[in-house]
């Protein structure tokens, strides 16, 4: 063991020391950066102290803490949201209010979480919490656990998950803020979701969706659309999904969110045999550019749809770019990726090498506790040598049987009509 790895279990912030052990040298830019991170942590630890920081000691350490982070890669943005942490640290002493250094912490842990840092921003998030205190405003308060909910989410701690959802509705309740309420138990469905609950997070997502649409929050109304598209999805029922999905690409006004439901899409008509549909959803995914997590995905769905369609060179261009991709993605994300790359190694006849890829995506959706996805993986182990049918629905009369609806077929249309006209 390393002594940053031993360090990990002893030292506050010491998520940080993760990118020491796992980089080639010590004077790497991405250890110096997660050095840094760890300095400028510390520092803010300062402000939770039941008295002020004497000034000499708090200035001594600001000061040390500046010069190393000015000395970071000055083209890497996390260099400027620690000077700027170290800044508003600064100015939080100055003023004796230390509510000044708050949005900049919020902000550098949305970076973390662009960036699946998600151990790291759930760090960030919990010393905000500990800087706010009882001075932190509710609008703040609820906005903090909503974000932590969701980074544990991500990491499939699903208990710690629904505390934390269950806090910021609380809040939100006290607060009169409704949206926010509502929202906290749309990440509870979700959470039920990522546990393999699926019919009760249908249930709970067409109840919030009637408050949503009752009470016209738009917003809410695309979340809810999609998230019942997931969930009908998951479920094994793509037909009935993709109009939900569609309908909440219509709702959407911000780009980022419609590119997420494009994904979406792309998973769900791959699955009702419109490969050409699909590639049309993801390929906007790409050309649009997203958050981290959404663009791994769609690269693996790039790579399904080639194996679909029996394209061998294009699964392997596919492949090779999602395992550049894979050290840096959450396990469930990471588990798909090898289920998929099973699958793919199995149409193609390679049932030795299937066989590997498949027992590590069920090692990884174990040790996560994704329990459908442990399903979904035994059974295609089961049926691994016998797969033509399970594993590749690839005729027309097999994509006609599985969901070519009018509405599926309508959806395909406005994709096409989509591309043509560039988003």
């Amino acid at each position: 063991m390393t002594d940053a790895t031993a360090l990990q279990h002893s030292l506050p912030h010491a998520v940080f020391l993760r990118r020491l052990s796992g980089a080639p040298s010590a004077t790497s830019p991405e250890a110096r950066l997660g050095q840094g991170a760890l300095l400028t942590l510390r520092l803010l630890d300062l402000l939770t102290e039941p008295q002020p920081p004497h000034p000499d000691a708090f200035q001594y350490q600001r000061a040390a803490t500046e010069r190393f982070c000015r000395a970071l890669p000055p083209d890497a943005t996390e260099t400027a949201h620690l000077v700027g942490l170290v800044s508003g640290a600064a100015d939080a002493v100055h003023a004796n209010d230390v509510r000044l250094v708050l949005p900049a912490l919020l902000a550098y842990a949305h970076h973390l979480e662009d960036e699946l840092r998600l151990d790291e921003a759930l760090d960030v998030l919990e010393t905000t919490v500990r800087i706010g205190g009882d001075r932190i405003r509710p609008s703040d308060a609820i906005a903090v656990r909503l974000r932590m909910a969701r980074a544990l989410r991500k990491l499939n701690e699903f208990d710690r998950a629904d505390w934390c959802y269950a806090q910021a509705g609380a809040l939100a309740a006290a607060a009169g803020d409704r949206h926010s309420e509502l929202v906290s138990r749309l990440g509870g469905a979700y959470t039920l979701l990522g546990r393999g609950n699926l019919r009760e997070a249908e249930g709970r997502l067409r109840e919030l969706l009637r408050h949503a649409e009752a009470l016209r929050y738009r917003p809410l109304q695309a979340q809810t659309e999609q998230a019942i598209g997931v969930a009908l999805s998951t479920a094994g029922q793509p037909t009935e999904a993709i109009p939900h999905a569609w309908r909440a690409f219509e709702l959407y006004e911000d780009e980022l969110s419609r590119t997420r439901v494009l994904s979406d899409l792309g998973i769900m008509l791959l699955t009702v045999g419109d490969p050409e549909g699909a590639e049309r959803a993801l390929l906007e995914v790409v050309r649009r550019g997203s958050f981290r997590d959404v663009v791994q995905n769609v690269l693996i769905e790039l790579m399904h749809c080639a194996s679909y369609r029996r394209d061998r060179v294009g699964f392997e261009r596919w492949r090779e770019r999602c395992e550049a991709e894979s050290q840096a993605m959450p396990p469930n994300i990471r588990a798909d990726l090898y289920l998929k790359m099973g699958i793919g190694r199995a149409r193609f006849g390679q049932f030795d090498r299937a066989e590997s890829v498949l027992d590590t995506a069920l090692r990884i959706a174990e040790d996560a506790g994704l329990h459908e996805l442990v399903f979904r993986v035994e059974r295609i182990k089961a049926g691994l040598r016998d797969c033509q049918h399970e594993l590749a629905p690839s005729s027309a009369a097999a994509a006609e049987l599985v969901g070519q609806t009018e509405a599926v077929r309508a959806v395909s249309t406005s994709l096409a009509r989509l591309a043509a006209q560039g988003g």
